[in-house]
């Protein structure tokens, strides 16, 4: 007996909805398995059969992770630092882009040939460092902002989006007397949102994560980040302890993997929570340039 297209269709439905839900458990049941464990005793932890929930629910993890109190500094460096290298990122990528999306740009293949080889090519660390001593960012809160404000990758993207705005909105504002920047401010970024958006997304969590700039151009313990303390308690956790420090953290029920857990859990927190507000708009952005009108 011949199935209709209806039936077709549902057991099509049926058959996507059981896979798509099966890749969900798959994805999502690791990172809940990490957060259960990271409210576990870590010295309970250790023998296993904990699959749920937690066995032996405590703070302590939690309470032992941040009983340093530099932690409620570099708590807030790292908020400034994504705040302010997320805007200012995005604002001065999408500023240059704009520029260069302009066909009647002069000495415009120069500088499409300078980002290129840019992107494929890198002095080094050394070299680097040596650049960032002679402009004085060493040791400086500028260190986690200026050099990230250009993002390469990012500016072709954005190039190719702003060349799709049809041109008669930028002519009708210059007929009302706008000049470049306004348009940009007033034209361009309303409906330039799925690509800020996007932007914004992948650029606050780069500048959330890195640590390496703190570990290699920051001295002050005062400009450490979040995610310079975490590498540092992971390092230690690994580190060998001594019978005191073992028997401590024994009776505590803290082990060096129930902190890493913990650390974990309150780096990738803050970015759960910025998530779910970008993305309706993040779901268009990553679909640049996939479709043409």
């Amino acid at each position: 007996m011949a199935l209709s297209q209806r039936q077709k269709d549902r057991i099509m439905d049926s058959l996507i909805t059981v896979i798509l839900f099966v890749i969900f458990i798959v994805m999502f049941y690791p990172f809940y398995y990490v957060l259960i464990l990271s409210f576990n005793k870590g010295t309970d932890s250790l023998t296993g059969a904990i699959y749920f929930w937690p066995r032996a629910f405590t703070l302590e993890n939690y309470e032992r992770f941040l009983s340093d109190p530099h932690w409620y500094k570099a708590f807030l460096v790292s908020v400034m630092r994504t705040l302010s290298g997320t805007v200012l990122g995005v604002l001065f990528t999408s500023l240059v882009a704009y520029g260069l999306s302009h066909q009647q740009l002069l000495f415009r293949k120069t500088y499409f040939t300078i980002i290129i080889f840019a992107m494929y090519f890198s002095g080094g660390l050394i070299p680097y460092y040596v650049v960032l001593r002679s402009i004085g960012l060493l040791n400086t809160f500028g260190v986690y902002i200026i050099p990230s404000m250009l993002s390469t990758f990012f500016l072709l993207i954005a190039i190719s989006f702003f060349r799709d705005i049809p041109g008669e909105l930028k002519e009708s504002a210059h007929i009302d007397g706008a000049n470049e920047f306004v348009i940009f401010y007033k034209v361009i970024l309303p409906v330039s949102m799925p690509l800020i958006a996007t932007m914004s997304l992948f650029t606050g969590v780069g500048q959330w994560n890195s640590w390496l700039d703190s570990a290699y151009f920051v001295q002050s313990e005062n400009l450490r980040t979040l995610a310079f303390r975490m590498m540092e308690v992971i390092n230690k956790s690994n580190a060998p302890m001594d019978s005191i420090a073992i028997a401590n953290s024994a009776s505590a029920g803290v082990t060096s993997y129930s902190l890493q857990l913990a650390a974990m859990v309150i780096s990738v927190l803050p970015i759960v929570c910025v998530y779910p507000f970008l993305q309706k708009y993040f779901v268009q952005g990553v679909m640049l340039g996939s479709v043409k009108g």
